[in-house]
């Protein structure tokens, strides 16, 4: 196999060579197709099983390629008739959607697309056509007064050339870097190249069969080929992304350039090409479905780390948010107060959960109404709360007993009188970390003597 693959590289070696020293219809028509033809034989025999769909893809595609190019070639020494020529132009086209087809699946890999990278890709795509539209395409378009089919493949390959590269590039630059995607657009790059430098000689009646320019394509096919006999690396998670450090940069490029060139199509009518204003317009839209998207999301995750950090229950901060919240609290002056409550457990047993639920709202209302503005008040779980303070410890412990004075009245639900009082831990704030722990002690030790407020 590795014969196999080392052929192809070879095989371009010996017709560089020969094409110097000793020109002839065999090095250009039969070595230099040869050279395909192992492209072919080379993709096949690579070990890569897990891109199978990609494999025949890109296969099916440069055999497209050779075949045209083989048609070419007898065409040159007058060897094939008007209509096999024909044929060959078409199969050079054929070439195109393969590769797209196969280079998508290759580059995306075993992972399917999300929204925000599809959008990307489209973003950066749309932005690349739009450059090439501006400076590239105008430098290969043919003569519309010649021959239909000839201004209609003249205008056909660098289209699809562009495509083509905006397509690769867009989903590389989207995706983790692996080698085989690498190797793939390199290889896709060069064979584009050469299309456009064939393009801009022919148009002007300077390109000539057998030239080394030939060569370009072999080159690039060959790289492709190569993509296949490299282990994939996307799934290691030590990579770092291409689109985390990238992609913004890129998208912020396209879309500044697309809309540069808008204004200035808008400004300087014959200045650009009309056709331009399409992938450019594009650009710009995309990238504003972008940005809502992107608007979308960031007020979600909002909505889920408000959620994460609050009581279900009663609507309150919940313990994760407390704990968060005393880290924040080491510098200041103030203390934290734990509730625990008194006789609640009896009132589930009794009345069932329901009835416990409305109980701890009400309670949760009656301690939110008791509190100064700026204290934080939340629930840990159960029926225990906690209050952070800010001031002095004094003050601290006049507010627990108010809390607990909220407790000395009956609540009423669903005709049932239900008493509870509550337990409170005061501990003063010494910028330890223990502040926490110091409260639960107060709080238990209220409980279990019976002292209703104890500060710590």
């Amino acid at each position: 196999m590795r014969i196999v693959r080392l052929l192809g590289p070879a095989l371009l070696v010996l017709h560089l060579i020969l094409r110097v020293t000793n020109q002839s219809i065999w090095t250009e028509v039969f070595l230099y197709n040869l050279i395909g033809i192992f492209v072919i034989i080379s993709i096949t025999l690579s070990p890569k099983v897990d891109f199978f769909v990609s494999k025949i893809a890109i296969i099916l595609g440069i055999f497209a390629w050779v075949l045209g190019s083989l048609i070419a070639s007898f065409s040159h020494y007058n060897f094939a008739t008007n209509l096999l020529t024909s044929f060959g132009e078409l199969m050079y086209l054929v070439f195109y959607p393969f590769i797209v087809v196969g280079s998508v699946r290759m580059i995306r890999g075993q992972t399917s697309y999300k929204r925000n990278e599809v959008l990307d890709s489209a973003i950066i795509g749309f932005g690349i056509t739009t450059f090439g539209m501006a400076f590239i395409l105008p430098q290969v378009l043919p003569d519309l007064n010649r021959n239909f089919w000839h201004v209609f493949y003249a205008i056909a390959y660098p289209l699809a050339d562009l495509i083509l590269l905006a397509i690769v590039f867009s989903l590389f630059f989207i995706r983790r870097f692996s080698l085989p995607s690498f190797l793939l657009v390199v290889g896709i790059t060069v064979f584009v190249a050469t299309d456009f430098l064939y393009l801009s000689l022919d148009y002007d009646a300077l390109y000539s069969l057998g030239t080394w320019i030939d060569d370009g394509w072999l080159l690039g096919i060959l790289v492709i080929s190569e993509s296949f006999w490299h282990a994939d690396s996307q799934q290691k998670d030590t990579q770092p992304l291409i689109a985390e450090s990238r992609t913004p940069l890129l998208i912020t490029a396209a879309v500044f350039f697309s809309a540069t060139l808008l204004a200035l199509n808008a400004l300087q009518p014959d200045y650009l090409p009309r056709y331009i204003a399409f992938p450019a317009v594009m650009t710009v839209v995309l990238a504003f479905s972008r940005l809502a998207t992107a608007i979308n999301q960031s007020r979600h995750i909002g909505t889920e780390r408000l959620l994460a950090r609050t009581d279900e229950l009663t609507g309150l901060p919940n313990r994760r948010r407390l704990i968060s919240e005393i880290e924040e609290f080491v510098d200041k002056e103030g203390s934290l107060l734990l509730l625990d409550l008194d006789g609640f457990k009896p009132i589930n047993d009794t009345y069932g959960h329901e009835i416990g639920d409305k109980v701890l709202k009400q309670v949760a209302r009656r301690f939110d109404r008791a509190l100064p503005h700026d204290a934080f008040l939340a629930r840990l779980g159960g029926d225990e709360f906690g209050v952070l303070i800010e001031g002095l410890h004094e003050s601290a412990i006049e507010i627990a007993l108010a809390l607990r004075a909220t407790l000395s009245y009956p609540i009423h639900i669903e005709n049932k009188e239900i008493q509870l009082g509550v337990s409170i831990g005061v501990a003063k704030n010494t910028g330890h970390a223990d502040l926490l722990l110091r409260a639960d002690t107060a709080m238990y030790k209220a409980k279990r003597e019976g002292l209703g407020v104890c500060p710590l």
